[in-house]
């Protein structure tokens, strides 16, 4: 009988990149600069990983869709390369295939990295997929962008809990305001200057009720893990009180129910109520606002951050934006969200953004987050959404020390 992965597979190693706009380096020298730093801080040889994975989203820009870019950028000793590409989680799906490869005993020890270089493309946001779709999709469906439909999902929310307009965007802009404090703190963060409340509130709007500051931006960057066994890690000399473990790994992705039926009334993610409730189950968790200690979630725009704190079963429904409000996510909350800055600050190239997560949960981990750093945090969560509210996908993974 299938009884997960918890504590089967540990983090050996991990490196990331600065985000932001990096015109001096090519997708190339960016997963170099994020390998360079993992291979070193795993305290292993390039020749001893046996196969990896790698995420990139875009085939317009960056290095193209082939896994031969990574494996030549690399040098990797002619081992098994896969490109992953699952929309907005496909950093974390790239990092999920390397612990399966682990936990299942192919492979003693596995590579994950993910990179994208959006930036050189001189838009303002995500590429279009096609000139002819992308013109055709700002003429005639202006709702359809991704602003637009996360705007309609900051309205439903609203309505079906009778949320004033003054309550919403207080809440809403609080989520941003926190993160921007975090991001401050952080050198490889994109944006890392502090914003006020008011001024959030005064920005210009992009898609009613999401000002400018309640969208996360554009950048480039790279990031990367190397896993292996808990057993293999203390053979190459990692003390047990430092072996960080996957607790849990977990997808879900849309069956079209939200977009074919009527039940959904667009105010939440039924992926993101699913896998939640599936990692929970894989990693022990029995209450996850008592027993997670810090998250990483995809806060592309604020209101996808505060209508995630319900749908991973930690704020009541309805009640998030007044557990925002008092500061229950911030750094000196109960549970901290985006404790590095989030998308809010380091922007959102796809292929990255999961296992840069992922770092920031690793550094806290070992107690190595500097500024940013928590007191004794047990467990954190990651969060991935991709695609659009009514037709995406969720990646959620936990990790912890190996003995908790």
């Amino acid at each position: 009988m299938a009884s997960g992965i918890k504590d089967k597979v540990a983090i050996l190693g991990m490196g990331c990149t600065k985000f932001g706009e990096r015109w001096d380096m090519g997708g190339e020298e960016l997963m170099v600069e994020a390998f360079t730093e993992c291979l070193e801080d795993a305290g292993i040889e390039k020749n001893q990983i046996q196969a990896a994975w790698f995420s990139t989203c875009f085939d317009e820009v960056g290095v193209g869709k082939s896994a031969t870019a990574m494996a030549v950028t690399l040098r990797l000793p002619n081992i098994p390369v896969s490109r992953n590409e699952n929309f907005c989680a496909s950093g974390t799906e790239a990092f999920r295939a390397a612990v399966y490869g682990v936990a299942s005993g192919a492979y003693d020890i596995c590579l994950a990295l993910g990179m994208e270089k959006l930036k050189d493309t001189g838009y303002g946001g995500l590429p279009q997929p096609g000139s002819s779709f992308g013109t055709l999709n700002w003429l005639w469906s202006a709702n359809g962008t991704a602003p637009g439909l996360f705007a309609q999902l900051a309205s439903a929310y609203a309505a079906k809990y009778r949320i004033s307009d003054k309550d919403l965007k207080r809440a809403i802009a609080h989520v941003s305001v926190k993160s921007h404090a975090n991001g401050a703190l952080n050198p490889k963060a994109h944006l890392t200057k502090p914003v006020s409340e008011d001024q959030v509130l005064g920005a210009p709007i992009i898609a009613y009720p999401l000002g400018l500051f309640d969208c996360c931006g554009v950048s480039d960057g790279s990031a990367c893990a190397i896993v292996t066994t808990p057993e293999i890690a203390k053979k190459l000399g990692k003390k047990k009180k430092d072996i960080i473990t996957v607790k849990a790994t977990q997808l879900a992705l849309s069956s079209g129910y939200e977009g074919g039926f009527n039940e959904w009334q667009g105010e939440h993610f039924v992926t993101t109520s699913k896998c939640s409730t599936a990692a929970y189950k894989e990693a022990g968790i029995a209450d996850p606002r008592k027993e997670i200690s810090m998250m990483e979630l995809h806060d592309c725009f604020s209101i996808t951050e505060l209508v995630t704190y319900e749908d991973l079963h930690i704020s009541d429904r309805g009640k998030a934006w007044k557990d925002s409000l008092d500061g229950f996510y911030d750094r000196d909350g109960k549970i901290p969200a985006q404790i590095d800055g989030g998308l809010k600050c380091f922007g959102h190239p796809i292929g990255a953004s999961g296992l840069r997560m992922l770092y920031e949960m690793y550094l806290q981990l070992h107690g190595r987050a500097g500024k940013r750093q928590l007191e004794n945090p047990r467990y954190g969560l990651t969060h991935n959404l991709g695609g659009v509210p009514h037709q995406n996908v969720c990646a959620i993974t936990i990790v912890g020390k190996q003995g908790d």
